[in-house]
């Protein structure tokens, strides 16, 4: 292979590492690697680059994503040099792996892809270790960013985890902080059956003398992350045995009132992050940030600032895909929740939308994988929405006939209309078809708003915003 860069060069090269190295989002449980003895050998070749900042931890079932970049703004605004490491992406590979830092003039923050150039050399650089090691696409990609981030001076990196948080490729790291944001039923395939299972795995990343916010308490799941943080400190003389001192390593965002969260709803109503969910997200943020005050030693008393960052997340930070509006006209909006735990906040966002009058109908273009809960999720789609299945590309989607007829066998058993279930086999295909009906009802009405509702995957959601990119 070439080793002078050219986008030709670097197009090539990603393709070739999503086939040699797949990625889970694109493959399913066929590319999941776990254990992190991969990566602490690499990371041992490469020199520890981690050790190089501070780390803030994220893990949960949902909102890992709005957390990590709503941190990694009001970090920024306070004038540190944040690393962000997230996925999946939406259009670039390199969304995964961005800084966020304050500008000059100090009223804004900027964020940075990791250059094309930079991730040229480092594949280049390592490509026959990773074929040694057989490293998989997350391991790579992980190992990427922490190297990046230390070429980069950053000052704190915000670390999610790719799956879980036990056998995490991201759990190498020692943090100065973990956050684990909910627990739902998901991947129980290789999580866990329960909630209480798939809670063990994702409290994985807790660590002796790392202080903990779990974003939602939860009957079953709160004795896991309480015996967690007991078993693991414990034994750490500096707290003399004591119980209550080591239990005040452990926070509950939704059992404290953080600083901020008196002026909730303002910042809630002027967010660009718009899902209702993000009320809960932003709560598990201002829990964190009032640990992280603590940690850090220096109380952020500009709440104006804080508040700023929060109300601009998407904008300063470059993200996509939560709650996205993609256009106006018809009004149309994208978001990546693709599990049940997750879409039952977004349906009754929907509902309400129409409910309220602020929109006169609904479209949904839905598409979902294989392994998902698909029953459980179609059960739960607002009644009377004109709905367009599709699927996206790549062998872990299921495709669009197959959603279509379990949902018209729902429809049939709880007597819902059937006459407006289409089915698309492309994505593509799916939103031209939302945008003429939507054309259509403008056409019967002009008073009409329709809404329409792109969704169910992530890479249904990603097809979308290419193709109207285009």
């Amino acid at each position: 292979m070439d080793k002078i860069f050219s986008e030709k060069g670097y197009e090539d090269m990603l393709a070739k590492l999503f086939v040699r190295f797949p990625s889970f989002q694109k493959n399913g449980a066929s590319a999941y690697k776990p254990g992190i003895g991969n990566m602490e050998f690499f990371d041992q070749l490469a020199g520890h680059p981690h050790r190089q900042y501070r780390i803030i931890h994220v893990a949960g079932t949902n909102g890992k994503g709005s957390v990590s970049n709503m941190l990694a703004s009001v970090l920024a605004s306070q004038g540190l040099t944040v690393g962000l490491y997230t996925s999946p992406h939406i259009l670039d590979f390199r969304e995964r792996i961005r800084t966020v830092s304050c500008s000059l003039e100090g009223s804004a923050d900027t964020f940075s892809l990791i250059p094309k150039e930079y991730v040229w050399d480092f594949i280049h650089k390592w490509q026959e270790t990773f074929d040694h090691l057989d490293m998989s696409f997350f391991e790579i990609t992980t190992s990427l960013a922490f190297s990046w981030f230390a070429d980069s001076k950053v000052d704190v990196v915000v670390l999610e985890t790719g799956l879980g948080g036990r056998l995490d490729s991201t759990n190498i790291v020692s943090p100065v902080l973990s956050i684990i944001t909910n627990i739902g039923l998901d991947h129980c395939d290789m999580l866990g059956e329960t909630l209480p299972e798939i809670a063990f795995e994702k409290a994985g990343i807790i660590k002796p003398l790392v202080p903990v916010v779990v974003g939602e308490s939860h009957p079953e799941t709160d004795p896991v992350f309480e015996r967690k943080v007991l078993y693991t400190n414990l034994p750490e003389p500096s707290f003399m045995g004591s119980r209550t001192a080591v239990m005040s390593l452990l926070t509950f965002a939704d059992k404290v009132a953080p600083e901020l969260w008196n002026r909730s709803e303002d910042i809630l109503n002027k967010m660009d992050l718009r899902g209702g969910y993000q009320r809960k997200n932003l709560r598990t943020v201002l829990a964190a940030l009032g640990v992280w005050n603590e940690i850090d030693g220096k109380a952020q008393t500009d709440h104006e600032a804080i508040a700023d960052a929060l109300i601009h997340t998407a904008m300063r930070t470059g993200f996509r895909g939560r709650w996205e509006k993609i256009c106006d006209e018809p009004y149309m909006i994208c978001d990546i929740g693709h599990n049940e735990h997750g879409l039952r906040y977004n349906f009754s966002q929907l509902s309400c939308m129409i409910d309220s009058g602020e929109f006169t109908d609904l479209i949904m273009v839905y598409g979902s994988v294989a392994d998902k809960d698909v029953d459980a999720v179609l059960h739960l789609m607002p009644e009377n929405a004109t709905c367009v299945f599709t699927q996206a590309h790549g062998k872990r989607a299921l495709a669009a006939e197959n959603v279509r007829g379990r949902y018209l066998a729902f429809c049939t058993e709880t007597g819902r209309k059937t006459d407006d279930v289409h089915c698309c086999g492309t994505v593509v295909e799916a939103v031209e078809l939302a945008f003429r009906h939507a054309a259509s009802l403008k056409e019967a009405d002009v008073n009409a708003r329709p809404l329409i509702y792109v969704g169910g995957s992530t890479y249904v959601v990603s097809e979308a915003v290419a193709a109207l990119n285009d």
